[in-house]
């Protein structure tokens, strides 16, 4: 797994609400640690990796430094397909241009042009640029971007726009910057893709569709799964049959039996669904769940320490 932060781009996706975000952060800690330039990319109007560094959130599209080694930015699509119509108007104002019914049509026509911008843009920062860098603007020169993509279905759109909108736009220079995209996600030795999960079967459900659906559309693989939240089991079968004889006139004793075998059915659930995962073949990597009020960076720099066991 240690070659997965050799590479330049990394995506990580999964089902809505299993702490993409969280693994994605605590990644770029761990990369940014071993010493390599690192951003992480958030994609919407999403902004939560400067709050969590306890900085002022700047606009979309401006790269803000977390720390030694460490960026973030966030690319929103709907004002990222406006720039760029508006690098191609030459002097037609944002704002006229965000207001035409010209803009609102070419949005709404385009098949995965809002998506096909902003991969452009994450293809952008995974160039090497000598150049200087300006105080809180990189724009390139990153040895690893971590892209924190939308939910599954959002972000299998997202990774096959090139070939959506390649269909429509087949010479110049939006064909060109189309095709550097795609090889981009279609090489191996430049991009890789983890699925993050919770040990649900709704969540684990959705890894095995991304599956398919990365193999479908870009004849790729996931190279893992980041199990989130994962519980250990505590107790063997003759420590359970203590436990079940605890079933006494103690309430006490009796309510602390029962929360046990709750945890442990739990515990028990998790792993058949880490099983599920492994009968595919995936590799999996368990990040145990935290008992915290809130994932804060202490927290996510736990994760990273966690997670450096594998890369």
């Amino acid at each position: 797994m240690a070659s997965l932060l050799d590479r330049k781009l990394l995506v990580l996706t999964g089902k809505g609400g299993v702490g993409k975000t969280t693994v994605s952060a605590a990644l770029g800690l761990l990369a940014a640690d071993r010493g390599l330039r690192t951003i992480v990319v958030e994609v919407g109007h999403q902004r939560r990796l400067p709050e969590l560094f306890g900085l002022t959130t700047e606009d979309a599209g401006v790269e803000t430094e977390l720390r030694k080694n460490l960026w973030s930015i966030s690319i929103d699509p709907d004002r990222a397909l406006l720039e760029w119509l508006q690098a191609l108007g030459g002097r037609v104002s944002g704002r006229v241009l965000a207001s035409s019914g010209t803009f609102q049509y070419f949005a709404a026509a385009a098949p995965g042009a809002k998506e096909l911008v902003s991969m452009m843009k994450i293809w952008k920062l995974t160039q090497s640029d000598s150049r200087p860098a300006r105080p809180r603007r990189r724009s390139g020169g990153y040895d690893l971007v971590i892209l924190d993509a939308p939910a599954t279905g959002h972000a299998l759109g997202m990774l096959h726009s090139p070939q959506t909108f390649g269909a429509i736009a087949r010479v110049g220079p939006i064909a060109s910057q189309t095709q550097r995209v795609r090889e981009l996600l279609a090489d191996p030795a430049r991009s890789g893709y983890l699925a993050v999960a919770q040990p649900t079967e709704m969540a684990v459900t959705e890894t095995l569709e991304l599956q398919d659906g990365l193999h479908q559309r870009l004849d790729r693989t996931l190279h893992a799964v980041v199990l989130n939240g994962a519980l250990p089991r505590r107790f063997s079968t003759a420590e359970l049959l203590q436990i079940d004889s605890l079933d006494g006139s103690d309430s006490v004793m009796r309510s602390a039996a029962m929360a046990a075998r709750a945890v442990h059915d739990r515990a028990r659930f998790q792993h058949n669904q880490l099983a599920r995962l492994r009968r595919r073949h995936f590799e999996v990597l368990p990040v145990p769940f935290l008992f915290t009020s809130e994932l804060d960076l202490p927290a996510i720099e736990r994760i990273a320490a966690h997670l450096s066991k594998f890369f």
